[in-house]
């Protein structure tokens, strides 16, 4: 509950701001050039939160702990919400922009945060479980203040939902300030010299074990496939003749709520077996939808009432893949440079992101899409024997 309640308090703030703030700027008629360079800036923090994020592991401990970083960013982000009570977006768009931005560094900070709580303190065995109730916590916040928050904006006050919003956001710190964890891997009294020397040692044994290197290959690489497709899925549609309605109620319903079903699904599995394997089958999975959606579509006049079932085939299998994932990066993370090894596998992850959607617009206008989605498809497979090796090396110590 604690964790899924965590999540919640991240993806309520990014539903809004990502999905529901944009339309909500466009209606009061800010330039779409306006709208897309501040969404592209609130991304900068997410993608670059690997450069602060040692200063969560060298700060923790003590009388500041996670639990600390987690309250300060929470109530950071609070705070940064507060000034859009009192202007109006189309006049102060600055000013919007500016509050935005500083919410984006803190909601990444309490990301790095959580993330390195989880690793501290959640046991082996049940990181898989935990990760999924994280992303259905998640996927439950970016629904509602995503999707939701547009039509209840369209009948209150805009006000109305930013204070649900600060609301969702200073939920679970209530939850937090309850539990009785309280991590500390280093005494009070350790000098902060003595500190930085032995971050710096940890940090040069984890930049030269492999495990950390196949790690890499993996967030770069494991989830192309479906980083491309989900890119492209939304155009695809429209080309294959859905209407743009029917094409919003499959992202805001059936897509949410199979990542949903997948990710406690996947974390599940992750536990039972073990984090490799359970990753290693997720992707054969995704791979093996993405190619079946490229080959459908050869045939689409004949076979496009499947193009639907099998994207949402293919979002439960993001679910699993991502929960499995995350566990696994979780395993082969050193505890002590929690914040900092974690966060650079999830950089690493969003590079893909974005390597992957650059690619696929590419192969689509040069080959078509079934060409895009099968060579999206065999990218991933890169990351099948580095999981293998990965294995075998974490077996070996």
């Amino acid at each position: 509950m604690l964790f899924a309640a965590l999540y919640f308090s991240e993806g309520a703030p990014i539903g809004f701001i990502w999905w529901a703030l944009p339309a909500q700027l466009r209606l009061q008629g800010i330039p779409i050039e306006q709208i897309t360079l501040l969404t592209s800036a609130l991304v900068f923090p997410w993608t670059l939160k690997f450069l602060w994020a040692p200063l969560v592991d060298l700060f923790s401990g003590g009388r500041w702990t996670l639990k600390h970083w987690v309250f300060a960013a929470q109530f950071g982000m609070a705070l940064c919400i507060v000034p859009l009570f009192f202007v109006t977006n189309a006049v102060a768009f600055p000013v919007v922009a500016a509050c935005l931005l500083l919410h984006s560094v803190a909601a990444a900070t309490q990301d790095v945060a959580i993330d390195a709580l989880a690793i501290h303190i959640i046991p082996s065995q049940e990181r898989g479980r935990i990760n999924g109730w994280m992303q259905a916590g998640m996927l439950l916040g970016r629904a509602l203040f995503g999707g939701v928050s547009l039509v209840v904006i369209a009948r209150v006050d805009p006000r109305v939902v930013l204070a649900l919003l600060i609301a969702a956001i200073l939920s679970s710190a209530l939850l937090l300030a309850r539990s009785a964890i309280q991590p500390q891997l280093r005494a009070n009294g350790e000098k902060k010299q003595q500190r930085l020397h032995e971050f710096a040692a940890r940090l040069k044994n984890v930049a030269k074990a492999r495990t950390t290197w196949l790690g890499f290959v993996v967030a770069l690489f494991g989830g192309a496939a479906y980083e491309g497709t989900g890119a492209v899925a939304g155009p695809f549609l429209v080309d294959r003749g859905l209407s743009a309605e029917t094409v919003g109620l499959f992202f805001g319903f059936p897509a949410v709520l199979a990542m949903m079903v997948g990710s406690l699904l996947g974390g599940f599995i992750a536990d039972k077996l073990n984090k490799h394997t359970a990753v290693m089958l997720f992707i054969v999975l995704i791979v093996v939808v993405v190619a079946a959606i490229g080959l459908t579509d050869l045939y689409h006049d004949e076979r496009q009432h499947m193009l639907l079932p099998m994207l949402a085939l293919l979002y439960f299998g993001i679910g699993l893949f991502t929960a499995a994932s995350y566990a696994f990066f979780m395993e082969i993370t050193e505890p002590h440079l929690a914040a900092t090894q974690f966060s650079a596998f999830m950089g690493a992850t969003n590079l893909c992101e974005s390597w992957s959607a650059l690619l696929i617009g590419r192969l689509v206008g040069g080959f078509g899409y079934p060409a895009a989605f099968i060579g999206m498809s065999l990218l991933s497979l890169v990351a099948l024997p580095a999981l293998a090796a990965a294995q075998r090396t974490r077996s070996l110590q």
